[in-house]
């Protein structure tokens, strides 16, 4: 049984725009696209993924104390 939290709100900086979205619980996400401003969000350089870096929760690896990707 998996104990992770797999949706996580990702809020774009360009524009402020924030969805909730289900995080992939077997890849990394390496970009995603604001549905308002059409940026493509990238992670930051420490963050393995979109939604560690923009996410209100971490990626399932991250959060199991696992590496990612």
């Amino acid at each position: 049984m998996n104990s992770f939290i797999t949706e996580s709100t990702i809020t774009c900086p360009n524009c402020g725009h924030f969805k909730q979205e289900e995080m992939p619980t077997d890849a990394c996400q390496f970009f995603y696209e604001c549905e308002q401003c059409k940026e493509v969000l990238k992670p930051k350089e420490e963050d393995c993924c979109v939604f560690c870096s923009y996410g209100s929760v971490a990626c399932p690896p991250i959060q199991e104390n696992k590496s990612c990707c």
